[in-house]
């Protein structure tokens, strides 16, 4: 917008000879040549480049579904990184170990004892004793849960079960010995509130509870580990944002970073227009990924711009956006360099320049930047 204004400003002061020799007819004198700068006409490809205002940071806080009860005991300070067998909190002095996995934890995980066979004891024997039943062998737990755990415990260093979808003697004997290494009760089996599953490692957000209170939903939140940008962009301008579409990000120190497109928001929120008219525009949140985070430097949080390419013209005849002149017959012209004028279309305003066209409009064409 801001070319277009001041080509506007420069053709307004030329509107008076434009209407002199317009199409460089031979009838009539020929105007003098005029002062001024000689540029020819370019082929070149325009790209219109719009900068929008960003927030860099870590992406929303999620809570974590931690499943133990009681008393928080211990928390860690915001903005630790947590990965895979670390203790995220502890609760009436237990550990909540991070393990990774899609499947969340929702039972105990160990040798499920197996009832006897009968449900009363025998009746007495030929001495007059009571019988019981012999105790049967412990029934491995079985499922995806189970796999996914010992996965884990394997990434941990433990051996001496296969990795497989069956809770064996083996992994109970894996799981005393990690719970020896935590401090815990060796009891083989793995409570549903030891374990927090997590995609991957994890930076530690602002805590729900305080130490002393009861832990419950929302006692920790987390984020990932990669900064990223969130743009709250207009719904009706957002056509930009495509999945995998490249942006430039300036930090608050003016360096830049390269990002994309990671995800486009489904649903578009109300914002507050600007003006003090009251008036509501419809945003969508644009989430923006980095790739080069070193580059990101110290910044973990702050304001930042994102320019995105909008429209773009490849291959067009261009000129100076200060080249053009109105016409007082209506429209753009350019000013050759022998002084006679040419009527133009013109095009996309980009990077300084224009996009023209024309019959009388060629590549090499001299025109003038008049002063």
């Amino acid at each position: 917008m801001l070319l277009v204004v001041a080509g506007a400003v420069v053709v307004a002061a030329v509107t008076v000879t434009g209407t002199l020799g317009l199409g460089g007819g031979d009838e009539g004198p020929k105007p003098l040549p005029r002062t001024g700068s000689t540029v020819p006409v370019t082929r070149a490809t325009l790209t219109e480049r719009t900068t929008v205002d960003g927030t860099l940071g870590y992406g929303p806080e999620i809570p974590l579904p931690v499943k133990a009860t009681g008393t928080v005991t211990w928390l860690p300070d915001s903005g630790t990184t947590a990965e895979r067998g670390d203790t995220l909190l502890r609760v009436d002095d237990r550990p909540v170990v991070l393990l990774y996995g899609a499947l969340p934890m929702y039972r105990d995980l160990g040798l499920a004892p197996a009832a006897p066979e009968g449900d009363e004891a025998d009746g007495p024997d030929e001495s007059g004793k009571s019988t019981s039943p012999p105790a049967q062998e412990p029934t491995p737990v079985r499922g995806m849960d189970v796999m996914q755990f010992e996965t884990n415990l394997a990434a941990l260093g433990y051996t001496g079960f296969t990795v497989d979808e069956t809770f064996t003697e083996g992994t109970a004997a894996a799981v005393e010995r990690w719970q020896k290494s935590l401090g815990l009760p060796q009891t083989g089996t793995v409570g549903v509130g030891d374990v927090v599953y997590g995609a991957w490692r994890i930076r530690i957000g602002r805590p729900g509870v305080r130490l002393g209170a009861a832990v419950g939903e929302g006692a920790l939140t987390y984020t990932g580990t990669a900064r990223k940008v969130v743009v709250n962009a207009s719904a009706a301008e957002a056509s930009w944002a495509v999945r995998g579409a490249g942006v430039t990000i300036r930090l608050p120190d003016e360096t830049t970073v390269q990002g994309r497109v990671a995800s486009v928001g489904k649903q578009a929120d109300a914002a507050e227009g600007g003006g003090g008219t009251g008036e509501r525009a419809a945003t969508v949140p644009v989430t923006l990924t980095i790739k080069d985070q070193k580059a990101v430097g110290k910044w973990e949080s702050g304001p930042v711009t994102v320019e995105y390419v909008g429209r773009r013209a490849r291959n067009v005849l261009t000129v100076p956006v200060a080249a053009l002149v109105a016409l007082a017959e209506g429209g753009h012209g350019l000013e050759r360099a022998d002084g006679t004028f040419v009527a133009v279309k013109t095009g996309l305003f980009a990077d300084g320049g224009v996009e023209v066209s024309g019959p009388a409009v060629r590549e090499g064409l001299k025109v003038r930047i008049p002063e």
